[in-house]
């Protein structure tokens, strides 16, 4: 009895040891169940390339896209694109809304070329797209999910999630976080003085998803600004002697002129890979909960991110907003992920 009782003990104390370990290693970076909602895009194809090449640690169920750089088709086809080049076919890519909820469609071809992509030749990909739209797939995979299991990255407007919570409120059931790129405060606007270019698209989407109650995460101009190219950075991608590095190199090379010039900085911003990076390696970035409103009246400031660092409205903090990131310690995490694909 007396060994008995201690092959139960060693048996237990191994149960709670494996449990321990199991829960620690999900903490520290674990899966993460992961759809990108995307509008490709220059710095949304080396987002897709980023994190299709990170499948130990992102679980990409789906790409869905939204017409926001380019037409719903460009970016549909790009999305398409960045699949291919990162040799993942089998994740099926969605297409979305051809345009915002209220406002009239606008586009950055002057940022990122009529094809979406500048820097490299573009051609259409052999695999399909899916069948049925982003938004159906959203509702039905987020009312399917167990609660609070799936992380949503919005690289783009964020029209399809808010049509899907409009038709569906009761999805925010199998929502973990929504991880946005977009927003400004510190830094100013991209497209009009304090407007970034996502949340100037579609505002009234932005304020859907805001008053939804899912928990967010902002990656502003404020914070991608700060994490720029070098010719260095540039260098180590383009000599990893893939075609994915190659593909960046290409890409962010052309990409990345347009903002210099304009802002007259050292280096340019990747803004959407910063989304990949926080959700691989959180502990790069620093920020602050805040509470934040979106401006979507007609006007000069229409589309602006309302956020109160210093708490003055002392109002619900309903965004985390990210303010700093280490750019050395976000290029080498890409530069790495980057060399895992052909």
């Amino acid at each position: 009895m007396v060994g008995y009782a201690q092959g139960f003990k060693r048996w237990l104390r191994s149960l709670l040891l494996l449990s321990l370990l199991t829960a620690t290693g999900t903490q520290a970076g674990g899966e993460v169940d992961l759809i990108i909602d995307t509008d490709p895009g220059a710095d949304d194809v080396v987002a897709l390339l980023f994190a299709l090449a990170s499948a130990e640690q992102l679980h990409v169920r789906a790409l869905t896209t939204v017409a926001g750089n380019v037409r719903l088709d460009k970016t549909t086809r790009n999305a398409r694109l960045a699949r291919e080049w990162a040799g993942r076919d089998e994740v099926p890519v969605y297409a979305g809304a051809p345009g915002p909820l209220l406002r009239t469609p606008i586009y950055a071809e002057n940022i990122h070329g009529k094809e979406g992509i500048s820097g490299v030749t573009v051609h259409e990909p052999e695999a399909p797209l899916a069948q049925g739209s982003a938004i159906n797939y959203l509702i039905d995979t987020l009312r399917a999910a167990k609660p609070h299991s799936i992380t949503i990255a919005l690289l783009g407007p964020q029209t399809n999630l808010a049509l899907a919570l409009i038709q569906a409120p009761d999805i925010t059931q199998g929502i973990k976080e929504v991880v946005v790129m977009g927003g400004a405060h510190f830094n100013g606007g991209n497209i009009t003085p304090v407007a970034e270019f996502n949340l100037f698209a579609d505002p009234q989407a932005a304020e859907v998803v805001l008053g939804s109650g899912v928990k967010l995460t902002y990656l502003p101009l404020d914070v991608t600004h700060k994490v720029l190219t070098s010719d260095a950075r540039l260098e180590k991608i383009a000599s990893l002697g893939n075609n994915a590095g190659k593909v960046v190199g290409d890409i962010l090379n052309d990409y990345v002129k347009a903002d210099m010039e304009h802002y007259g900085l050292p280096g340019g911003p990747v803004h959407d890979a910063t989304v990949i990076a926080y959700l691989l390696k959180p502990e790069l970035f620093s920020g602050r909960q805040v509470n934040m409103l979106i401006d979507s009246r007609e006007g000069p400031t229409f589309g602006q991110t309302i956020v109160d660092w210093h708490d003055g409205l002392k109002r619900e903090k309903n965004v985390f907003w990210v303010e700093n990131g280490d750019a050395q310690g976000f290029f080498d995490l890409m530069t790495e992920r980057l060399a895992r694909l052909k």
